[in-house]
């Protein structure tokens, strides 16, 4: 389904110090105590599809089912699916209306991922309470930023090892 190949990780890495060249710039542009994700990937596990949430040399893992793993994949990497995903119908009805989505901030409850997604219309601004793997899917669709706090990118993070010979910025 979903295959790693040498080009896209060395693509990865190249986005990856891009971004945090340009992260600086970034993070002045999240609200205070917030992290902007720099990188989101999709992997596939023993237990199920991951999204990994990269910021900081962290990454924070989410477990999605396998059609939003499928959905987020093609909108990070422009795959055609074989037939839409509601999360394509989103962003072809809000684009339709001339809305859009803004940023999408994921949070943790107990043990399950949330998320406020904030949608903005040509006369209204509304947030709305969704699954992260929905809220970071619409966010990638539009390339919307996603936030993370702070204290969940150091609990739930866990430290990113960079492949060898890459050096971090």
């Amino acid at each position: 389904m979903i295959r790693a190949t040498t080009g896209l990780a060395c693509l990865a890495i190249v986005i990856a110090v891009a971004a945090r060249i340009t992260g600086a710039a970034e993070e002045r542009n999240a609200p205070t105590g917030q992290v902007r994700i720099q990188q989101v990937e999709v992997v596939v596990s023993d237990v199920g599809p991951v999204v990994l949430l990269k910021a900081e040399n962290r990454a924070i893992p989410v477990f999605v089912d396998p059609t939003v793993a499928e959905s987020i994949h093609a909108a990070l990497t422009g795959g055609k699916l074989r037939r839409p995903y509601t999360h394509n119908l989103m962003h072809s009805v809000l684009g339709g209306f001339g809305g859009k989505v803004t940023q999408a901030v994921i949070s943790l409850k107990g043990s399950t991922y949330h998320a406020d997604l904030t949608v903005a219309m040509p006369d209204s601004t509304k947030v709305f309470d969704s699954r992260a793997s929905d809220a970071i899917a619409l966010a990638i669709h539009f390339k919307a930023p996603i936030l993370v706090s702070r204290e969940l990118l150091m609990s739930a993070g866990k430290p990113v090892e960079l492949p060898p010979g890459a050096t971090s910025l």
